[in-house]
């Protein structure tokens, strides 16, 4: 499909990288409906920073994904669906698993349910990297075991099969994408990177829980891209790795930062944010080959140019950032 023109709904629209994603369609020209979770400030994250020319391209539904007639009505009428809606947080996780899998997997089944009722021809369902657990072997290929090593992963498993089912049962036409390790502006503090950024320029230690774990950390910008070229792949049916391929430890992450702010960083590990020992995912890294011959996309934007541009965001937006919360 081409994009102009077109009604499509991004569920997650008010987040991280639902907000990036509902930004760039609207600039491509499609009739973007964001479904965003209702609070109480009415606030639309990060939507409610939108340009008033690419604003007024999208449309705001606030809901619960867990709300099977919220879902429906935000689904009818759209040409394709980007599932992006989810709780997110492994240490939150741990604490609420029943929230977790109500909204990651009873909010996935409503979606498939909406796109069923109504026809849509397309949904394009977002995984992630956790479902594989610690590499078994590197890089990691879409034949890769998944192992639940919390529950927020297994919500996801569980959300990524659901899919599936429904591709396999109804015809459905559905692609999963699976991230790995996405970061850039916008991005919480719960995550690594911005954990160390918002340190660096707020206090004179970094603590963190681990050093040596690796990761495959992508560029928001290009995430974005591989959802776009999903949207319009004549494919379905598939589980697509979205990743660049570069394996690099948490440690060499804060000296790069250091590097970049031009001091060296002093890093204090800190047994409050360390996960579980059997919970811990040690190794990231991803094999994007299926993503390069299916949807034509590659990761470009390189970890050095990404976390230049992550440090200017976060250095103009620190205000935004809780920093002695670093590890909610």
């Amino acid at each position: 499909m081409r994009y102009q023109g077109s009604a499509v709904l991004v569920t997650g629209a008010g987040g991280f990288i639902g907000s990036h994603l509902a930004e760039r369609l609207a600039e491509l020209g499609a009739r973007v409906r964001a479904f965003v979770r209702y609070n109480s400030p009415n606030s639309f994250g990060f939507l409610d920073k939108l340009p008033a020319h690419l604003a007024e391209r999208v449309e705001i539904i606030p809901g619960d994904l867990r709300s099977h007639e919220g879902v429906e009505a935000a689904v009818a009428g759209v040409e394709c669906v980007f599932h992006l809606g989810a709780m997110i947080s492994i240490p939150y996780s741990y604490a609420h698993p029943e929230e977790v899998v109500a909204t990651n997997v009873l909010g996935t089944l409503n979606v498939l349910r909406a796109c069923r009722t109504h026809r849509v021809p397309r949904l394009v369902h977002t995984s992630t990297s956790e479902a594989y657990g610690t590499a078994r072997y590197t890089p990691i290929d879409e034949e890769h075991a998944l192992q639940a090593q919390s529950p927020y992963a297994a919500s996801k498993i569980a959300a990524d099969m659901l899919v599936e089912s429904f591709q396999r049962s109804y015809e459905l036409s559905a692609v999963t994408l699976r991230p790995f390790n996405n970061y850039g502006p916008r991005q919480s503090a719960r995550a690594v990177i911005p954990t160390i950024i918002t340190q660096a320029l707020g206090r004179e230690k970094i603590l963190l829980g681990s050093r040596d774990t690796t990761r495959d950390f992508l560029f928001v910008a290009d995430t974005v891209e591989a959802f776009l070229a999903a949207g319009e792949a004549s494919v379905s049916g598939e589980v697509i790795n979205v990743g660049t391929g570069r394996e690099t430890s948490i440690d060499e992450v804060a000296r790069l930062i250091g590097t970049l702010l031009g001091r060296p960083l002093e890093i204090t590990l800190d047994g409050a944010r360390v996960r579980p020992a059997q919970s811990e995912v040690r190794r990231l890294v991803a094999d994007a080959g299926k993503a390069r011959r299916l949807l034509g996309w590659e990761a470009r934007v390189t970890l050095e140019e990404g976390l230049q541009r992550t440090i200017k965001w976060i250095g103009e937006f620190l205000s935004l950032y809780k920093v002695d919360l670093y590890n909610v």
